[in-house]
């Protein structure tokens, strides 16, 4: 089942390819548990079903950093990309992308917090293995306040404006 609004967000370990040394972080990947991450913080979270993906890298990630300073100056602290992709895949994807100082690219690579979250996509038959649903979630301090499940091969609920949206309180897009 599915993680709801009101829940706690599960721990669980993620990675982040890290480009500078310093902050106790080496360069390269670095594990982090997303408790110690999440703690007063407001984040907004959005899975992707895999890095270098079509809609992923045509659509999803930029959009979120077309909107990264709206959505910082509507009180969000941090916007991770995370996907069932190794932290390496997510670092290369970020360099591409130019994500650095507005979106972590979060790698989850064993799927360890999507099948927490309940958000896990089998895609073995089509040689993908599990990977995760497309969604968005806004965290408050490791909680749930507002979750955007896609239905499958659709991107019309988990893109930035929607989110924006919800932190104005104007709800969900439509349409």
């Amino acid at each position: 089942m599915a993680i709801k609004t009101g829940e706690r967000l599960p721990d669980a370990t993620i990675r982040e390819f890290v480009e500078v040394e310093g902050n106790g972080c080496t360069l390269g990947p670095n594990a982090f548990q997303v408790a110690d991450l999440v703690k007063g913080k407001r984040i907004v979270v959005f899975g992707v079903p895999g890095a270098f993906t079509p809609t992923c890298s045509a659509k999803h990630l930029p959009g979120y950093l077309e909107r990264h300073e709206a959505l910082s100056a509507r009180g969000v602290d941090e916007i991770w990309c995370l996907a069932v992709n190794d932290a390496f895949v997510m670092g290369a994807w970020g360099r591409e992308q130019k994500t650095a100082g507005k979106v972590r690219m979060m790698s989850d690579g064993s799927a360890e917090l999507t099948k927490k979250l309940g958000l896990e996509l089998d895609l073995t038959a089509g040689g993908l293995g599990v990977r995760s649903q497309r969604y968005s979630m806004l965290v408050d301090d490791g909680v749930v306040r507002a979750i955007n499940v896609e239905a499958p091969g659709k991107f019309e609920v988990s893109d930035a404006a929607t989110m924006l949206g919800q932190l104005d309180g104007a709800g969900p897009k439509r349409g």
